[in-house]
């Protein structure tokens, strides 16, 4: 992970037995723990390539690269430049996948790049010259790999998003003062940095940093050992993802900490040491002298229990930049961006623009689709983004973890997608995206009439689901403006409508912020139509459902809200899900969720094959042989 830990203290040999002892009793666990291919989130694995760069003299020959084109750019507006490459930049010992919570909501309003890193998640660690793991190298490997995929030909503008470490990485490139500002600075538009590092290291972090070119990496690994011992509530879990994490962010911290490889993390550790010259230090990661060149609209995100980088980084970010950080100032408003575990408060500081326009976030309860609609009537082309530099520290829980918590990992893709459309460009507005596709005719949804004459919404389904087809931004009356009156929790019905979970593969139909700002959680998890669930599917949208619940318990929720599911119709993915969900943590008898389903969502699953399915899946005491070829 993405932190520089220097371990201190005697180290006998009865340590290193037990630690090698205990790997020898956990190799299997440890080879499943340690396999990033074993936990690949699907979407990057169904759009990743291993592709070979050459970069500062170095050639990474198998780097992982994510890469997910708009799936409607061919029907949004390429002049005078096609909507911008969004890439994201992981930290140290991180991977692309901590994205993944991010990416699924993010591919729908922009294309999406990611590499890991060589020797970070499915990158391999080539070539092992410690040159090519300093910092100023791995940049110049992100900037080729922008290369590779930007459309050159049509000049299409850049957007970096980092995380800790990946920040430094990203300044390095964005940064008009930075000796690398000529790779590809003049197609950077906009720079979001989640959990900076400000500072480059001091002389004699340095020198401490130094021993560990001596170190053999199991002597190394025996320090990692000691230092995860209690598993999911061990001290490197708690470093980054904060004691108060809930267990599913716990055991994900777990997973990445464990994935992280010794020796590339010693080689990137080493790469970010800068040399000191008279006092001055040059290279390595940036500091103020690069962080204060940033000249594009700029998002600096902390966490308050961050303490790999703390949010005092967002504030000197801030102060090098000549923008005072004002007081702070919590968002308790009805419409403020809710979070997974609850309303969280959003402490939102938010410097006066260069520009002379004074902007609201949507956080705050702007309506971004209405600023969005009144610029594309006048006009579709993106102007030059200003200069703008905004802050925003999530309170607690929210620490290091804060990209895939989830207690925060929603907010924050609110946050970075309404800052993109306000300040980079308004075309980044999915509002803006659906309303220029709807306008054009070439946004709807499949087979009007049938959708049409479709019931919208169930009755509960096992007293905690509702099924229902999926939303039309165009629509007269299943609309996310008439669904919040008629069917949220403040609509005054039994059961109201709490979170909307859309299983749909497509990019919805409709603006999820107008759930949101009536009080209506959103959740994106994307299915393949047609073909039933598979285990891995069922497993995380049980996982997905029982965060939701627990949610629902919080002494400030309303009594006896509801979770509405849907696909396109609402019938077969959407029963499935639900059956599924009934079987395995309600305990029902296969038949009777089938029945409770069909009663409530008539007539209940359609295709014959999803329902076969579910019996080999689900049906008691039923013999379980190998296939035969």
């Amino acid at each position: 992970m993405s932190t520089l830990v220097v371990f201190g203290g005697t180290i006998v040999l009865a340590t290193a037995s037990v630690y090698y002892l205990s790997r020898l009793a956990s190799a299997k666990r440890d080879v499943d723990a340690k396999d990033p291919s074993a936990s690949e989130p699907g979407l990057l694995r169904k759009h990743s390539s291993q592709k070979s760069y050459t970069a500062a003299g170095f050639v990474y020959s198998s780097i992982r690269t994510f890469y997910h084109p708009h799936p409607q750019a061919d029907k949004l507006p390429t002049k005078p430049t096609p909507l911008p490459l969004l890439v994201f930049v992981h930290g140290l010992g991180g991977s692309a996948a901590q994205f993944a919570p991010l990416l699924t909501g993010l591919i729908n309003a922009a294309p999406c790049l990611a590499i890991d890193l060589p020797g970070c998640g499915l990158s391999d660690f080539l070539p092992q010259t410690r040159e090519a793991y300093k910092s100023e190298a791995l940049a110049a490997l992100i900037a080729e790999a922008i290369a590779q995929h930007r459309d050159a030909e049509n000049d299409q503008k850049v957007v970096l998003i980092g995380h800790s470490m990946g920040c430094s990485l990203s300044a390095l490139l964005a940064s008009s003062t930075s000796p690398m500002s000529h790779l590809i600075l003049e197609h950077i538009v906009g720079f979001i940095a989640i959990c900076p590092r400000a500072e480059t290291l001091t002389a004699s972090q340095v020198s401490r940093l130094q021993h560990m070119r001596y170190m053999p990496i199991p002597l190394f690994e025996v320090f990692r050992w000691w230092d995860r011992r209690g598993g999911a509530e061990s001290a490197s879990v708690s470093r980054y993802a904060g004691k108060d994490a809930d267990s599913e962010t716990k055991r994900l911290q777990l997973r990445f900490n464990e994935q992280s490889r010794s020796e590339v993390f010693m080689a990137m550790a080493l790469g970010s040491m800068p040399k000191y010259q008279d006092d001055k230090a040059v290279g390595g990661l940036p500091g103020e002298a690069i962080w204060s060149g940033l000249r594009i609209p700029t998002f600096c995100i902390g966490g308050e229990q961050d303490h790999v980088t703390p949010p005092e980084n967002v504030e000197l970010i801030a102060k090098w930049l000549g923008r005072q950080v004002p007081s702070e100032q919590t968002i308790t408003k009805d419409n403020s961006l809710p979070s997974s575990a609850g309303e969280m408060p959003i402490i939102d500081n938010t410097p006066i623009e260069e520009n002379g326009r004074s902007f609201v976030p949507a956080a705050t309860g702007q309506d971004l689709v209405s600023e969005t609609r009144s610029d594309s009537a006048t006009t579709d082309l993106p102007k030059k983004p200003k200069f703008v530099l905004k802050t925003t520290v999530l309170p607690q829980p929210a620490s290091h973890a804060l990209l895939y918590a989830t207690s925060t990992v929603r907010i924050i893709s609110g946050l970075i997608q309404s800052f993109a459309a306000t300040h980079i460009d308004h075309r980044l507005s999915l509002g803006w995206q659906l309303q220029h596709l709807s306008t054009e005719g070439k946004w709807d949804v499949k087979n009007l009439q049938k959708w049409q004459a479709i019931n919208p919404v169930s009755e509960p389904i096992a007293g905690i689901f509702r099924a229902q087809k999926t939303l039309r931004e165009i629509d007269e009356e299943h609309t996310p403006s008439v669904y919040v009156k008629r069917w949220g929790t403040k609509s005054g019905i039994k059961r109201g409508v709490r979170m909307v979970v859309d299983i749909s593969h497509e990019s919805p139909v409709y603006d999820p912020k107008g759930l949101e700002e009536g009080g209506i959680e959103y959740h994106k998890f994307p299915t393949v139509s047609k073909l039933p669930p598979t285990v891995e599917e069922v497993a995380a949208f049980i996982a997905l459902i029982d965060a939701l619940r627990e949610q629902l318990k919080k002494p400030e929720e309303r009594e006896g809200a509801v979770i509405a599911v849907h696909c396109h119709y609402g019938f077969n993915r959407t029963g499935f899900f639900l059956v599924s969900y009934m079987i395995e943590r309600m305990g029902w008898r296969l038949q009777d969720a089938l029945q409770e389903f069909a009663e409530k969502r008539a007539p209940g699953i359609r295709h014959e094959h999803f329902v076969n399915e579910l019996y080999v899946r689900y049906m008691v005491n039923m013999e379980r042989r190998p296939t035969l070829s």
